[in-house]
């Protein structure tokens, strides 16, 4: 199997704020949302609309394409257009998890989600809040950290609040993450391997599970 099952069962608390997050990406809002690094800033991945909302808010320049947060495999070859077996070893030893990897993306795709070489970041998230959120949305959801360029990355709804009070209406609650880092960010293509911005995954265990995989 390429990905370990989750257990969402401590989500259920979270019921009416996930559930209203699902509403406001169904309608191309933006919303904040917990994962396994950082707050995120989340909306629907394949409505460029929305897409471009979350690059306003971010204030993100067009060289800092924004990532992705999937589900499932059938999610993740919606946005993909190859996973070459690296990127098969690395998702089977580190997804769910703060691995990000980017990968040529399908054609369809907004531009503020594409690197200059149309690659896509893309990883399933640990946390059981984002998971049962991309679940339940059905769709890819962005993932960026939910701050302004240049600012501290949220670990608290009230910090993210600060940033954007009144630019976004729904805040799923996760309480305080404690990552130290945010998601490493690795680009798969062809084979070869580029080191974008080691976080939570470090180099050193990368190259072990590359090389001891079968």
């Amino acid at each position: 199997m390429w990905r370990k099952k989750i257990d969402t069962s401590g989500a259920s608390a979270a019921v009416d704020p996930v559930s209203r997050a699902v509403e406001a990406l169904r309608h191309g809002e933006v919303i904040v949302f917990p994962s396994e690094t950082f707050y995120g800033l989340g909306a629907d991945a394949l409505n460029a609309a929305a897409v471009e909302r979350v690059g306003s808010l971010k204030g993100r320049q067009a060289d800092s394409p924004i990532a992705v947060i999937v589900a499932d495999r059938e999610m993740l070859e919606r946005v993909v257009a190859e996973i070459p077996p690296a990127a098969e070893q690395l998702i089977g030893r580190f997804w769910p998890g703060p691995l990000t990897l980017v990968l040529p993306a399908r054609s369809h795709l907004p531009s503020p989600l594409l690197n200059r070489a149309g690659g896509i970041g893309v990883r399933m998230s640990s946390h059981p809040l984002a998971m049962r959120l991309v679940r339940e949305f059905g769709h890819p959801v962005t993932a960026t950290s939910a701050n302004p360029s240049g600012q501290e990355p949220s670990r608290t709804v009230a910090e993210a609040r600060s940033y954007f009070t009144g630019k976004v209406s729904v805040y799923v609650d996760g309480g305080r993450l404690t990552a130290a880092k945010g998601s490493t960010v690795l680009e798969i293509v062809s084979g070869d391997l580029r080191m974008i911005r080691e976080g939570e995954v470090s180099l050193a265990e990368i190259r072990k599970a590359l090389r001891s995989s079968p």
